[in-house]
Order: structure tokens, then C-alpha cells, then sequence
């Protein structure tokens, strides 16, 4: 259970699948399938989705590749939050978003899995929120920084393997698969 009092709702959060961001990602065909079915099955339980769409000075707002992927398009009613650092709630309006629902527990998707992803799951769990990742629908993209290479799949793997026993008082984080996501408890 969250820490938030009053809020007992879950909302699915899909984070930056834009064009320029998943654009060598790995698995991408099957991630954004797999976050398409589970937006869809979020709304048919008339569970919340929420956007989150990232902007910098290398991913340009309003540009083809600061777009959603079109494998998945936002409802008239969804909220889209938008973002200039990894973690989403820094300095937007998330939180808002989250209250006005009377959300306590995330479903987390998207992308990239070491930077956004990563950074927003810790930042769900340190206010107050449960944070579930779905193992099977984020992604990021093979890194080499400073002669230090790392293919995305190991990424991928070690961040679900350390998110699965994540927790603090009151809250838990974890992993599930996308089949295994169940909207209606």
C-alpha cells in the first residue's frame, strides 16, 4: 500500500516512447506492442494513463522525433505530462495529475530504462507512491560511455532484477510481466 493517504487507484504511466528516444532501442517492435496492450487494457478497466513526454535541447520539442511513436496514440481524456529531466515529477505537474485520480500506485512503461525510467520508479517510491515496473515494456538503447560498453538487454535485465525487491515504509516497488498486469485490483 502507498504511503498517500486517500489514494487507492492505480494509473498506468507510459514514459517517452517518442520517435527519436526508441528509435534503435531494443526489442522496440515488441515493447510498444506490449505498452499498447496494456493501454489498452487500462482502458477498458477504466484505469487511469498517463503520458509522459520528454523535451531537451536534443530532443526538440514539437519535432517529428520529440512525437509518440504512432503504434500508440493518447486519448482526448489522458493527461500528457511533460518533462525536461529523467525523473518525472521533477518540475511538472505529475503529481497533480496523480492526486486529481487518486492514484497511490504506478504501472510504469516506456523508455530508456537506465535514465527516465530508472529515475522516475526512484522518484515514485521516495514520494510515497508503490512503483511497478513491467518487466517486458521498457527499453533503452546499447550504451558506450568512456570506453565502457553495455548492451541494452543487460540494462534491461539488471533493472529488473534490482527493481523486484525495491521498497521503503509503507511502499514496495517490484516487476511484473505485461500478461500479468491485472488493472481491476
Amino acid at each position: 500500500m502507498p504511503t498517500l493517504p486517500d489514494r487507492p487507484n492505480t494509473a498506468l504511466v507510459v514514459i517517452d516512447v517518442q520517435n527519436d528516444v526508441v528509435a534503435n532501442a531494443f526489442r522496440r517492435d515488441d515493447v510498444v506492442a506490449s505498452i499498447a496492450a496494456l493501454v489498452q487494457r487500462s482502458r477498458d478497466a477504466g484505469t487511469p494513463v498517463i503520458w509522459v513526454q520528454h523535451a531537451d535541447d536534443d530532443l526538440v520539442a514539437d519535432t517529428d522525433g520529440w512525437q509518440y511513436v504512432p503504434e500508440l496514440r493518447r486519448a482526448d481524456d489522458e493527461p500528457v505530462v511533460h518533462k525536461h529531466y529523467g525523473d518525472s515529477f521533477e518540475a511538472t505537474n505529475l503529481e497533480d495529475e496523480l492526486a486529481q485520480r487518486g492514484v497511490g500506485k504506478l504501472v510504469v512503461t516506456g523508455a530508456q530504462t537506465d535514465a527516465c525510467i530508472r529515475s522516475t520508479l526512484h522518484g515514485a517510491l521516495v514520494r510515497g507512491y508503490d512503483a511497478i515496473l513491467v518487466s517486458d515494456a521498457h527499453t533503452t538503447d546499447d550504451r558506450n560511455v568512456d570506453d565502457v560498453s553495455i548492451p541494452a538487454e543487460q540494462i534491461i535485465a539488471h533493472t529488473n532484477m534490482y527493481w523486484r525487491w525495491q521498497q521503503a515504509p509503507g511502499r514496495s516497488g517490484g516487476i511484473v510481466d505485461a500478461a500479468d498486469v491485472d488493472f481491476t485490483s
